[in-house]
């Protein structure tokens, strides 16, 4: 289990990134959903310790977090958003030299860490190929094998499907959801689709602050009745987002299709619509920005 427990984080600048953060997180894949600019990066950078908050604590299991960084470092899995390697240096040499530097220095056990995993993201075909030649899935399930080195208990990963096209995305979450069954993963993403694919549990963070947290069926379940749609000429937007609580926009057809958060009908010319993990993220941002900031 990993408790974080009122954590803020105040750039110099003055920006808070994160306001009075407390979440458990149990085993298992854990979402955490968010628009540019939540807090996100700063509170997975904050886990990884890679930056120390503002105020607040971070336990993993009976381990504090902030006071001993190293200990969790030796269980810790990590794919950032963007990871830097060496680009010409072959997938199998890389990964062996990560190996190392996390403290495999036994040869043989090396070399059967990384043989197993080159196998397990399904890149062993491909281990004498520079890095600078993968694609971007393919990267991102190097990026994985790296952050399995020394079978970690926590697995954290920021964005990792961003860019990636539809087979290579549903490739990595299959990879990620395998792994998910034994060690306690954050998927940090903006992508709702990833979260509902693949978290019993998530949150939903924005402005530094978390908006929501539960169960995704249980979160949808709360809108039973709520959501309702409509299509309208765009020029008629901003007028029915004065009328009503207006939680998302697609254009489709030609027409701006919206859908309306009511506990009763808006009108006749609005349609009821069973509500989904992203008319559950959209209507919690909504609330959000409804709601002043703390001074």
């Amino acid at each position: 289990m990993l408790s974080i427990t009122n954590l803020t984080h105040i750039y110099a600048n003055g920006t808070r990134a994160l306001d009075d953060v407390s979440l458990e997180i149990p085993r298992g894949m854990f979402g955490l959903l968010g628009p540019n600019g939540a807090g996100k990066s700063t509170l997975m950078r904050t886990i990884a310790t890679l930056q120390s908050p503002s105020s607040g604590s971070i336990k993993f299991g009976e381990l504090d977090v902030i006071k001993e960084p190293e200990m969790l470092r030796r269980t810790l899995g990590y794919l950032p958003q963007d990871f830097g390697v060496y680009p010409r240096v072959s997938a199998y040499d890389m990964l062996d030299h990560m190996a190392i530097l996390k403290g495999i220095s036994s040869g043989k056990e090396r070399k059967d860490t990384v043989e197993t995993l080159l196998n397990q993201v399904n890149l062993w075909n491909v281990r004498k190929k520079a890095i600078a030649g993968f694609s971007g899935g393919m990267r991102q399930r190097f990026g994985i094998a790296q952050a399995l080195i020394g079978n970690p208990q926590l697995i954290i990963v920021d964005e990792p499907t961003a860019g990636l096209d539809p087979e290579e995305r549903n490739r990595f979450l299959n990879l990620l959801a395998e792994i998910g069954e034994n060690v306690v993963i954050i998927l940090s993403t903006h992508i709702v689709e990833d979260v509902a694919d693949l978290c019993p549990r998530m949150a939903v963070l924005a402005g530094g602050r978390i908006q929501l947290e539960g169960a995704p069926q249980d979160l949808i379940g709360s809108l039973k009745g709520r959501v309702w749609r409509t299509a309208i000429e765009k020029a008629e937007l901003e007028d029915y987002r004065q009328r009503y609580e207006v939680i998302s926009t697609r254009l489709f057809a030609g027409r701006t299709l919206i859908h309306v958060l009511s506990d009763t009908s808006p009108g006749a010319a609005f349609e009821p619509v069973s509500g989904n993990l992203e008319d559950v993220y959209f209507s919690t941002l909504s609330a959000s920005r409804r709601v002043p900031a703390a001074a």
